[in-house]
């Protein structure tokens, strides 16, 4: 494995996983304020919005990245002499004991699947990058291909693990090229796949009791098509979504515009967490809870949106780490890491 820089930040991955909560939320709102199935046409028309462009796709690079953190963490850990192996363990036992506790708030919450997975993945660190990647791709079209979501996070993490391997990340002006056809390719992917699958989209609420024997047919023929073709086609999505953004990335006046989004991805355990909170916190106050529609929760997650972006921002001109991620490095090193930042550190 060719060494890495120590100390250097790849902030490319801040934004991708500030990108990736920006859909995770739209996703987890339904159940945790429990909305009923779309009836009227427009909370029809969005749902299959979100079943197209959304749903296992944010999920999707959440686990790519997870798989690509994990790789970083090791690889610099072992490089300063640590004991990386048992840190590891740590943080991967910390994160699944905060899944526990958030899984009583959110059922389908993630982080306990990703410290069992991680977990599993470990030994895979000292696999050849050429198997790691095999393994990935062959996993993930099979549990892809079976509609297995909650089995996907496996492949993901290895495939995370293989594009740590390969320096992907770090070498991304010497590889532009590739990944600009790389992008194309998925996109091309994406969008025979998008319009196979919206063949299937539900156009609008049907009582099953006055449908035919034909007509009950085609409707659940629809209904189990139309998610599972969009999880068959998620890694293609999903890849063409990170390509995109890695592309636009590379200008220097996009970065300054998109910037809190990686502040965002810099407290992305606390805005996770924090999401779930926040949607339980309004949908209480305001009696929410069964008692809104699909479009109008879109509001909700874009008043979260505002309040996260200014809340990361503002935090880390004053502090190194998030409050969540501050917790966790002092539970994985089981020291006090510094919070507050020195006058000589990068605001950013």
């Amino acid at each position: 494995m060719q060494p890495i820089d120590l100390n250097k930040r790849i902030h490319i991955l801040d934004y991708l996983r500030g990108f990736a909560l920006l859909g995770i939320i739209l996703v987890n709102i339904p159940t945790l304020l429990r909305i009923e199935l779309p009836q009227t046409s427009i909370n029809i028309a969005y749902s299959n919005i979100l079943t197209l462009f959304v749903e296992g796709k944010f999920f999707s690079i959440f686990s790519f990245l997870f798989g690509l953190g994990f790789y970083i963490f090791l690889t610099r850990a072992k490089a300063k002499d640590e004991k990386a192996f048992l840190f590891f363990i740590r943080r991967i036992a910390i994160l699944f004991l905060i899944g526990i506790v958030h899984m009583y708030f959110q059922p389908g919450e993630a982080l306990t699947i990703y410290a069992i997975f991680g977990l599993v993945a470990l030994p895979f660190y000292k696999v050849r990058k050429e198997i790691n990647l095999a393994l990935g791709l062959t996993l993930l079209g099979i549990t892809a291909y079976l509609g297995l979501k909650i089995a996907m996070p496996f492949p993901l993490i290895l495939l995370g693990l293989a594009a740590g391997q390969y320096r992907i990340f770090e070498e991304i002006e010497d590889n532009r090229k590739k990944i600009t056809i790389f992008t194309i390719a998925m996109f091309g992917v994406s969008l025979v796949g998008w319009l196979y699958q919206w063949q299937y989209a539900p156009h609008a609420y049907l009582p099953l009791d006055n449908l035919s024997d034909e007509q009950l047919t085609n409707h659940i023929e629809k209904v189990t098509m139309f998610p599972l073709i969009g999880m068959q086609i998620s890694p293609f999505v999903s890849a063409f979504y990170i390509g995109t953004l890695v592309i636009i990335l590379q200008h220097p006046l996009l970065q300054i515009l998109l910037s809190p989004l990686k502040a965002y991805g810099r407290l992305a355990l606390t805005n996770y967490l924090g999401q779930t909170a926040l949607i339980l916190l309004i949908g209480n106050a305001l009696d929410l809870i069964s008692n809104i529609d699909l479009i109008s929760s879109l509001w909700i997650c874009v008043g979260i949106y505002i309040l996260q972006l200014l809340f990361s921002k503002l935090w880390l001109v004053f502090f190194r780490f998030g409050p969540i991620e501050w917790l966790w490095r002092m539970g994985t090193y089981w020291n006090v890491p510094p919070l507050l930042k020195m006058k000589s550190e990068d605001s950013n």
